[in-house]
């Protein structure tokens, strides 16, 4: 069992930067491979990063790339979403999520995950 626990969101001015953090429990942390997704009103919620359990590997949709970084501190059980150069249209509720994986395994689709936490709401202003 994991449970997970985001924070870090707020208000940020387009251009600027918040970083994300994603606590979890649970003494097994490193054998779970983790994702970040963002949801906005009436849309599906979509995959943003993913890290693999040693940190090693990372995958990020194509949009994100060069602007977000995920990284994981497995001695903490935190996962982290450094979000640069922010834009109005990356607004939306920020959530992270695990999943028991293999070695250098990541994956990017919601039902894949079986545990999530609350969320955390970003909103960038124009």
């Amino acid at each position: 069992q994991v449970q997970l626990v985001e924070s870090g969101g707020g208000l940020v001015q387009a251009g600027g930067s918040l970083r994300l953090s994603c606590a979890a429990s649970g003494r097994t942390f490193s054998s779970y491979c983790v994702g970040w997704f963002r949801q906005t009103p009436g849309k599906e919620r979509e995959f943003v990063a993913g890290i693999s359990r040693s940190g090693t590997n990372t995958y990020y949709l194509h949009s994100m790339k060069g602007r977000f970084t995920i990284s994981r501190d497995n001695a903490k059980n935190t996962v982290y979403l450094q979000m640069d150069n922010l834009k109005p249209e990356d607004t939306a509720v920020y959530y992270c999520a695990a999943r028991y994986a293999a070695i250098g395994e990541i994956r990017a689709v919601v039902s894949e995950y079986g545990y999530w936490g609350q969320g955390t709401q970003v909103t960038v202003s124009s």
